[in-house]
């Protein structure tokens, strides 16, 4: 799948020295499936080793969201692809710290869940004022530990990561900058102007020193990885339990869980 034209889920174009990876689910609030995923790690790595490529703009079509994790339509216990989990999360995750870029997120409405995950990892964040995150794992029997947590818990603090996990609410865009967890917020008609005035200024910049400065920022929180790998195979564990399928089946059935009953 090295052509850009066969995906049919996101949307790739280089635009000037940029390129954008845009997830193209708007219907769904632009939520991943296994196929999604496997075209962003397509996507990345042509973008990683295009030498006229100098930044990544990741974001979601539309204005309604950037993106709202996995598609619990294609949750039945596990997902409906490859992976631990049914989902190369741990791949696309990877990808985004490791590609020699900077990534800069284009938040563009929703960013929950597994889309907040991916809006953390990325390098640079700039949202539109609407714009709103935060974490829901625990409401649909899921949990996104390592990089979900643990580097959050670098962006925002130890205290403001457990409340975003533990009570799942949701933070504005300018909430969200003043935790650290987006650099700048912009009204929703300037945003493609304020991600191409950083786009053109990153073209401006020595491609070697950028890539030497993102690979020693990751140095220092790249033990995260192992956690985020070690509570994936958790988590798959988690997922064939009847607690976790509660979630799932009230997510679905648009009703409120009970997961107590499942308690032991």
């Amino acid at each position: 799948m090295t052509d850009p034209k066969q995906f049919t889920d996101i949307i790739y174009e280089v635009r000037d020295r940029a390129a954008w990876i845009i997830i193209n689910r708007p219907k769904v609030y632009n939520a991943f499936r296994a196929r999604t995923l496997d075209e962003m790690i397509w996507a990345f790595q042509l973008a990683g080793n295009d030498r006229n490529v100098a930044s990544i703009v990741l974001t979601g079509a539309g204005e309604k969201a950037f993106c709202t994790g996995g598609d619990q339509s294609a949750h039945e216990g596990q997902y409906d692809g490859r992976g631990v989990v049914g989902l190369p999360i741990d791949e696309i995750q990877g990808l985004i710290r490791d590609v020699p870029k900077p990534v800069i997120a284009r938040v563009n409405g929703f960013a929950i869940g597994g889309g907040n995950v991916l809006a953390t990892l990325c390098d640079l964040t700039i949202a539109a004022e609407h714009a709103q995150f935060g974490q829901v794992g625990p409401k649909v029997g899921s949990v996104d530990a390592g990089w979900g947590t643990a580097f959050l818990a670098r962006h925002v603090g130890d205290k403001k990561a457990r409340e975003i996990w533990f009570l799942n609410e949701r933070y504005t865009a300018e909430q969200a900058r003043e935790m650290g967890l987006v650099n700048k917020v912009v009204p929703m008609a300037q945003l493609d102007a304020a991600v191409k005035d950083w786009t053109d200024k990153l073209a401006q910049r020595s491609p070697t020193a950028i890539a030497l400065a993102k690979r020693s920022f990751n140095a220092d929180s790249d033990n995260i990885r192992g956690i985020s790998n070690f509570a994936l195979h958790a988590v798959k564990l988690f997922y064939d339990t009847a607690e976790s399928k509660e979630g799932v089946a009230a997510f679905n059935e648009k009703r409120d869980p009970d997961f107590h009953k499942f308690a032991r």
